[in-house]
């Protein structure tokens, strides 16, 4: 398992697609007929926290749930990006991209789908007083409506990633009448598969076929999307029967569901790490030898095999080693206490309060990370408290600065199927999403050069190069890298799973009669 091989992007691609390919109910269910007349039901881990605005995670969440559309999206199995709501795309300048509508398409609420329309919707990103990680005025300087089926996208400079922008969720479209009372309305206003009819507050979405779908016929009369944070309970839902499909399983319910006829495991390989994020923007984690010491005190293997139950792989840094951008590496740091304590003494360490372990919730498994780490720890004189807690609850901590440590974990190419996005967001001096409270000109430097470089291979050097800086400088720990698991009945027939979780509820899924 751990001797993977480097990979082009194409065999990357592959790889995340390795155990999430598709498949038509095994057994008993093979041959039986759709029933057009079937209802589903999707256990999602996180709910939406913002009233839907699209620059928000509410985007997936409409996202997944066959609602919201966007211009072009990532087919994983052929590692590009492909049309889905504009059938092409030309960079007609430097700074100008042109997007062609796809004819007949209509909103649920039988609107035409326009050029006017999309600019509306992605301005409205563009606007948003926190603009959405993959699309912002920092990397979008306007949009507008060349004609009724032709929207053209500029940026402030040469940008080779705009079509891998136009994937990102955050760009999906709603009709104008979606706007129309200041907030954003997603119910009868999306193009996808599955419209949203009703919803229960931070508890679930229903959604009803979509019989004038552009995609062709929808096999599902609808669905219903659970939010429940707790994997333990998605995990029991699917194996009652109570949900067709639990995302984000945790690997201590796998043992149970393996053994169950009627629920199939789904197992990818993705772009996530977990990670233990260090504030580096407070005593003592702005001094660099506290952590480095802090990696040193960490026994990654025994992590992976204990906690992960051999479900994931030590990280070797803020990459998977199969990744065509990863830098060369000797593998997972290893433990050494003799080296963490002399690195504790040069940054001038002496106990004081006990450092704070935020463990997120909605991550089944971190409660344990955060056990064994305090245990790590405490071997090297470093005391350490855990707290628990939702994520929704706790990020505008994070955003401002307000902790010591905090276990997430970050999927690399969720923002933009392309590192430029987390590379940007997490780690650059004004990222969006930069949780560490990291600066460095240098790495800044490499980034901007890596979002103007169109030669794929040269871009991925220079991510390499920016992914040394941010291991020379222990901005973070980066655990293990994880598996996308998930678990389904076994008579759901044409489901695909998609190791980012942005495409579950599609047309093409379908269940058989009781």
């Amino acid at each position: 398992m751990r001797a993977l091989l480097r990979l082009s992007a194409a065999g990357f691609a592959a790889l995340l697609t390795l155990s999430g390919c598709g498949f038509s109910g095994g057994g008993a269910q093979t041959g039986q007929a759709p029933d057009p007349d079937q209802r589903i039901v999707v256990d999602n881990f996180r709910a939406p926290v913002a009233d839907w605005a699209l620059e928000s995670d509410a985007a997936y969440i409409l996202s997944l749930s066959g609602c919201l559309e966007t211009l072009t999206k990532y087919d994983h199995a052929q590692g590009k990006i492909v049309p889905s709501l504009a059938t092409e795309w030309k960079q007609s300048s430097t700074r100008d991209w042109d997007f062609t509508l796809r004819d007949g398409v209509r909103f649920q609420d039988g609107t035409d789908l326009t050029a006017e329309a999309v600019v509306t919707s992605l301005q409205k990103v563009l606007d948003a007083e926190v603009p959405a990680r993959a699309f912002n005025p920092t990397v979008v300087s306007g949009v507008q409506a060349l004609d009724e089926h032709t929207v053209r996208i500029t940026t402030p400079v040469e940008s080779p990633l705009v079509p891998y922008r136009l994937a990102s969720v955050n760009t999906g479209v709603l009709s104008q009448a979606a706007y129309e009372d200041g907030a954003v309305d997603p119910f009868g206003h999306c193009t996808g598969p599955f419209t949203p009819v009703s919803e229960k507050p931070k508890q679930s979405l229903t959604l009803d076929r979509n019989e004038d779908y552009w995609g062709g016929p929808v096999q599902l009369a609808g669905a219903e999307v659970r939010f429940i944070t707790d994997g333990a309970t998605r995990a029991a839902q699917v194996q009652t029967g109570e949900a067709d499909v639990s995302l984000s399983v945790p690997v201590s319910s796998l043992s149970a569901l393996d053994g169950h006829s009627d629920v199939k495991v789904l197992k990818a390989d993705s772009p996530r790490t977990a990670t233990l994020y260090m504030n580096n923007s407070r005593a003592p984690f702005d001094d660099v030898n506290f952590r480095k010491a802090i990696r040193s005190a960490l026994d990654l293997d025994a992590l992976a095999s204990s906690v992960y139950e051999g479900a994931a792989i030590p990280a070797s840094g803020p990459f998977a080693s199969s990744e065509p951008w990863a830098t060369q590496s000797t593998g997972a740091a290893r433990q050494d206490v003799k080296a963490a304590k002399d690195l504790l003494a040069a940054a001038g360490y002496t106990p004081g309060r006990p450092l704070e372990i935020i463990a997120i919730v909605e991550r089944a498994e971190f409660a344990d990370v955060a056990t064994v780490i305090q245990e790590n720890l405490k071997n090297v004189g470093v005391p350490v408290t855990i707290e628990t807690k939702e994520y929704a609850s706790v990020e505008p901590d994070l955003l401002a600065g307000d902790y010591d440590m905090v276990l997430s974990q970050r999927n690399r190419l969720i923002d933009i199927a392309d590192p430029i996005g987390f590379l940007t967001a997490d780690y650059t001096c004004d990222g969006s999403y930069n949780l560490s409270h990291f600066c460095n000109k240098e790495y800044d430097q490499i980034i901007a050069k890596a979002a103007g470089t169109g030669d794929a291979q040269e871009r991925y050097r220079l991510y390499a190069e920016a992914g040394k800086i941010l291991e020379e400088q222990a901005v973070n720990i980066w655990l293990v890298n994880e598996q996308a698991i998930d678990a389904v009945r076994s008579d759901l027939q044409s489901y695909v799973q998609d190791p980012l979780s942005r495409y579950v509820l599609t047309a093409d899924t379908s269940k058989p009669g009781s």
